[in-house]
């Protein structure tokens, strides 16, 4: 908890600090708990509502992503200016409530109402709490802590695909909506009575401080005149387009390909994915921060050189006839494709103030699932439709070849970034350098 101080901010113990640290990471298992239970569901929605591989991709992505990025610019903008913990709590409420609402739909129509619903909550969620994790840790130990809430990507992963898969195959998708979004709402009040809101800049050394207000507008010029930052979105959003694109599709192609049942998909890519993606996110946070002491183009440079690592295991996933070989190659691509975030939010967060890194997440995040979350499960979604007649059931397979194009501009956009770093965070090089000696 907090003791008083001599100064005007409180004092906060290391335990509290990793309390904290934990309880926004359960934010984010929810966010993505919520997120991806559609995805590992979508066979038998598909077959109970007549869809199309098209309309499924809209659901998982462009509908979703629509609200999402949208709405999380003037919420980002409302967090800087207010309390964080409570727009984090109200908002998980909301996308927990609308999840568990999706399982009464009767049609396309209502259930696509449903996951824009979802969007619009999950657009409060993770632009302040990447601003609150930034005030309770310094810039030397930032990306480490980001990439401990970024985890919660892969333990919402692991549940969803794995209690997801269960719950349908015992109990029917609907039941799988209602028992996941329930429990959210819950935790949305343990998140309101337990959680402090720190003071802005709080964990900052002086020179990142500032009592400025700053417009909207001021916010969005400052990151766009910032080569790194638009390099950095640039390749974010293309790479992204490759994990959302072949995360979202990954379950229905174990299905359609390899014949798995969906109980099996479940467990097995949850795991897989969970796992991976959890050690890639962490090592990549931890790795930035023990690396950046030494040059802070590394914040880009972890990125590239995890993102070409990659290529052969995304490529044999996609096409080895081995179903245990595939589920084993698709551990290490989600542990590779992890590596990004972390670095990247951290990079992000260390080019602008305390009172301008949630609208500055919120941005980053625009761009990244504008073209990541939006496009990539659509446009993946749409190949596959195109190719059904000359391909049949294994259409997906030549879809997914569009993210190793991708994910090849993303590596050029990451060495841009990183080409500009150095020279538009120097306040950051000169706190690193000053920790260092």
């Amino acid at each position: 908890m907090s003791q008083s101080s001599s100064s005007s901010d409180p004092i906060f113990s290391n335990k509290y600090k990793g309390y904290i640290l934990l309880v926004l990471t359960g934010v984010y298992t929810f966010n993505f708990l919520d997120r991806q239970l559609l995805v590992i569901l979508q066979e038998s929605i598909k077959a109970e509502l007549g869809l199309s591989d098209t309309q499924l991709g809209a659901l998982t992505g462009l509908m979703f992503a629509a609200f999402y990025v949208i709405l999380g610019i003037p919420i980002a903008r409302w967090a800087d200016k207010s309390n964080r913990k409570n727009i984090v709590a109200g908002s998980l409420a909301i996308w927990s409530l609308m999840t568990a609402l999706s399982g009464f739909v009767t049609n396309y129509f209502q259930l696509a109402l449903a996951r824009l619903g979802v969007g619009v909550g999950e657009a409060g969620g993770s632009p302040p709490s990447h601003s609150i994790i930034s005030d309770y840790f310094p810039p030397d130990k930032r990306a480490t802590a980001l990439s401990v809430y970024s985890m919660g990507i892969y333990i919402g992963i692991l549940f969803g695909y794995a209690l997801g898969g269960w719950i349908d195959e015992n109990y029917g998708w609907r039941v799988a909506f209602m028992a996941i979004g329930i429990p959210g709402i819950i935790y949305a009040l343990v998140l309101f009575f337990t959680v402090k809101e720190p003071p802005k800049g709080h964990s900052d050394p002086q020179a990142l401080k500032t009592t400025e207000e700053s417009s909207f507008w001021d916010v969005i010029w400052l990151l766009l005149s910032k080569k790194s930052f638009v390099f950095l979105a640039l390749g974010c959003g293309l790479h992204t387009f490759g994990t959302y694109g072949v995360g979202n599709w990954f379950a229905p192609f174990l299905a359609r390909v390899h014949e798995m049942p969906i109980s099996e998909i479940g467990l097995a890519l949850g795991l897989v994915t969970g796992l991976g993606g959890m050690l890639g996110t962490f090592g990549g946070g931890f790795l930035s921060d023990f690396m950046v002491k030494k040059d802070v183009r590394f914040y880009f440079w972890i990125p590239i050189v995890a993102g070409i690592i990659n290529l052969p295991f995304a490529l044999l996933s996609f096409f080895s006839p081995n179903t245990t070989l595939v589920i084993g190659l698709h551990f290490f691509t989600a542990l590779f494709t992890a590596v990004f975030l972390a670095p990247c939010l951290a990079a992000t967060h260390n080019l602008v103030d305390a009172k301008k890194r949630a609208l500055a997440s919120a941005i980053l995040f625009l761009i990244l699932n504008a073209i990541g979350l939006g496009l990539g499960p659509l446009l993946i979604g749409y190949v596959s439709d195109l190719l059904s007649p000359q391909y049949g059931a294994e259409s997906l397979r030549y879809a997914f070849c569009i993210t190793l194009v991708t994910g090849v501009v993303a590596m050029i956009f990451f060495l841009l970034a990183a080409k500009h770093y150095k020279a538009e965070s120097e306040v950051l090089i000169a706190h690193i350098d000053s920790q260092s000696i």
